[in-house]
């Protein structure tokens, strides 16, 4: 494509206005992917995509619609904003919707000094499915590994244009590099599965494929011979890999959709105690090298470091311009969008407070319970924060690892396991979400 993403979001404004539309943003994405699959060391899967993709969300007064496509030419453009125009015309009225004023715009938009995009070559499709051979290889050095189900390694990169009418424009790029394997021990109905893997924005960052390989074998072999637990109350160590759910179930009951709708557990808590008084959550978008970084957001809004509970406390919600609308609060730059909806409450970056005790001294702190270090579905009431979810992981007694454990259950109310909470000190700064391994005292077990 030879037309710039910025040009193309103001043709698409463009032709909104023509159609009769009062107001309008747009957003312009152009994506390469490209994914290789290895199995028992030769190519299973090659995969590469390539595409625009455009969205125009248009307002007639207090009603709004949206379209997406994936074509650029000039008369799909004047198709898409007549068609969203008389959508909008056909729409419920919505007296929170609508684009920021000029004066909330934020004028800080080199996304460059953040380093999302790598800019050294993309991987050649060779390159990529060496590193899966070696990531296969090196689990079938275990003897304990049966096979390999998947041996995977990926390239990303997206550029993407957010544009409107009240005068906002920019954009950014970024790139992603990634490696996966998932080994599995032993045969029949004694399967176990396991994996490793990681995702870096820059390539020379990702781990070595060997290294993935074997830490994904080693997992699987330790999960051989898994039985279910003792069934009753015991305290549970969320392994580091799997906690970042926990505290996600935290965050989704703060997202302002949720509360506008009253449907969070969460409704009333605003100056409240969540989480134990020496624990904060910080989410802060200016990370560098990290996926959810961003210096705006989705309307235009520039985004900041916020303290979402601060020592225990509850400080806000998590609010785009139309949740806040509704709450008659100021919007937290949090405002995401694809191309076929309008914007919704998202995070950027966020951190637990780390502790200061590894993974090991808290296995050995909790005494007998439960170490997860996988967990299947998700029961949680978003009025009570009633909470079930199957799991598997280890059995521990007198403070050491026992046996592997699976086909379990665990349940508790959030509001009260969250208040018990102790973190280990083991959260990777890489990810988007640090959340170290987490210890909660007294959960409900379902096994045996």
């Amino acid at each position: 494509m030879t037309q710039s993403l910025s040009d193309l979001s103001q043709n698409i404004l463009d032709a909104a206005r023509k159609a009769g539309a009062d107001a309008a943003d747009a957003i312009a994405v152009d994506g390469t992917s490209v994914s290789i699959t290895v199995r028992e060391g030769a190519l299973e899967q090659a995969e590469r995509s390539e595409g625009v993709d455009i969205g125009l969300r248009v307002f007639v007064g207090q009603r709004q619609a949206c379209v997406s496509a994936s074509d650029t030419k000039p008369e799909t453009l004047t198709q898409m904003a007549e068609r969203a125009v008389a959508m909008a015309k056909e729409a419920p009225e919505d007296p929170h919707a609508g684009l920021a004023d000029p004066a909330q715009l934020t004028t800080h938009t080199a996304t460059e000094e953040l380093e999302l995009y790598d800019p050294t070559q993309e991987p050649d499709p060779a390159e990529l499915q060496d590193d899966a051979a070696r990531a296969e290889a090196a689990a079938l050095r275990n003897k304990g590994i049966s096979q390999v189900q998947s041996a995977a390694a990926g390239y990303g990169r997206r550029r993407i244009h957010f544009a409107a009418t009240n005068g906002f424009s920019a954009g950014y790029t970024r790139s992603d590099r990634g490696l996966s394997c998932v080994a599995i021990s032993g045969i029949g109905t004694a399967m176990e599965r396991d994996y490793d893997y990681d995702s870096r924005v820059f390539q020379a960052d990702l781990r070595d494929a060997e290294e993935i390989g074997r830490i994904a074998a080693e997992r699987a072999v330790e999960r051989a011979g898994a039985r279910k637990p003792k069934t009753g109350a015991f305290p549970v160590l969320f392994d580091e890999r799997v906690a970042s759910s926990l505290i996600g179930s935290l965050l989704q009951a703060a997202n302002g959709s949720m509360i506008a709708r009253g449907s969070s557990w969460l409704r009333d808590a605003i100056g409240q105690q969540v989480l134990p008084s020496h624990l904060s959550v910080i989410e802060d978008p200016h990370r560098k090298r990290v996926s959810g970084s961003r210096l705006f957001d989705a309307e235009g809004l520039g985004t900041q470091r916020r303290a979402i509970i601060d020592k225990g406390i509850l400080t806000g919600w998590t609010l785009d311009l139309a949740t806040a609308r509704k709450l008659d609060m100021q919007s937290t730059a949090n405002a995401a969008r694809g191309t076929g909806a309008p914007p919704s409450p998202s995070l950027t970056n966020i951190a637990l407070t780390q502790g200061d005790q590894s993974r090991d001294d808290l296995i050995r702190q909790m005494g007998t319970g439960l170490l997860i270090t996988s967990m299947i579905g998700s029961t949680i009431n978003p009025n009570t924060g009633d909470y079930s979810r199957g799991a598997s992981g280890f059995w521990v007694e007198s403070g050491e690892i026992t046996y592997p454990v699976n086909e379990c259950t665990v349940a508790g109310n959030l509001r009260d396991m969250l208040k018990t909470i102790i973190p280990a000190n083991d959260g990777r700064m890489h990810l988007s979400r640090v959340v170290p391994s987490l210890l909660v005292e007294g959960l409900t077990l379902a096994g045996e």
